[in-house]
């Protein structure tokens, strides 16, 4: 077995290790249900809400879209973790091992993607019992299902592979990734169209994954009768697949460069700088 095979594994196990540890725990299973738990809330709260012209509730509506966005958020993680933990020096030793920095990565993706898992699973099986109207996809629903689902985390991971590389501090991921999912969110036509924005907005709009997962999603589990809605009146597959399979290969391209420079700069020193300046904070 090759050094990098074996690294890869390892990554893995460790990922898988990673994500049993935060669902056992009451601090990591509450926070994953607590972010997800309050956008259902509010669509539970408004699932009699009705939009003019659609025969079909505000929550029904909006709940795919937001499986999509839970999905993109998911780069949130990876950022999170690798500034923290290159922060505690873990990184640093995590480099002196052959491939380590393999071995890191993928159990962090792994650990994200598992986490984002859940996160689909906790909108998605309450919101099918409780709001009319979604529809449980076919064959081909399935595996569009799949691809959308498989493309936007590798069109996202990789940027908050890269966020976390360049970001010196957690905290600053924390103040940022809110504005970003919240920014995201408003953008991803979820709970406002894209029609009602300007249209310089709506091309920033579609040149993001959030916007084209969240549409992904919805040509799964809403009926055809709801594409009238969506700009040029379909759910333009083709383009979904384009742009999300473009930030995939460009974040593929770009997050291990990233990656290895940051890499390259961990030292014991630099460690050591940054663990002082958090003891001056707190």
């Amino acid at each position: 077995m090759s050094l990098m095979v074996n690294a890869i594994r390892i990554g893995m196990t460790r990922g898988w290790t990673m994500f049993r540890h935060l669902m056992t725990t009451a601090d990591g299973l509450g926070n994953t249900v607590f972010w997800n738990g309050v956008p259902l809330g509010y669509l539970v709260l408004n699932r009699n809400t009705e939009i003019e012209g659609v025969p079909f509730s505000l929550a029904t509506l909006a709940l795919p879209g937001l499986i999509g966005l839970a999905i993109t958020a998911s780069a949130y993680g990876p950022a999170y973790y690798i500034a923290a933990e290159r922060e505690d020096g873990t990184l640093l030793r995590t480099k002196a091992a052959p491939y380590g920095i393999v071995a890191y990565v993928t159990g962090v993706l792994v650990m994200a993607t598992l986490e984002t898992m859940v996160s689909v699973l906790v909108l998605l099986v309450p919101g099918i019992i409780l709001f009319d109207g979604l529809v449980l996809p076919d064959a081909i629903g399935w595996l569009t299902l799949v691809a959308v689902t498989v493309l936007a985390l590798m069109a996202t991971l990789p940027v908050g592979v890269i966020i976390g590389s360049v970001v010196k501090s957690p905290r600053l991921i924390g103040g940022v990734g809110l504005l970003v999912i919240g920014g995201m969110t408003i953008l991803s036509g979820i709970f406002i169209p894209l029609q009602a924005f300007p249209g310089w907005l709506q091309v920033v709009a579609q040149a993001f994954p959030p916007y084209w997962a969240a549409m992904g999603m919805r040509s799964v589990f809403l009926p055809d009768a709801v594409v009238a809605g969506e700009i040029g009146q379909s759910w333009r597959t083709l383009e979904m697949f384009g742009v999300l399979g473009a930030w995939a290969i460009v974040g593929a391209l770009v997050a291990p460069v990233v990656l290895r420079r940051m890499a390259r700069r961990a030292t014991g020193s630099s460690v050591e700088a940054n663990r002082q300046q958090a003891l001056q904070r707190m």
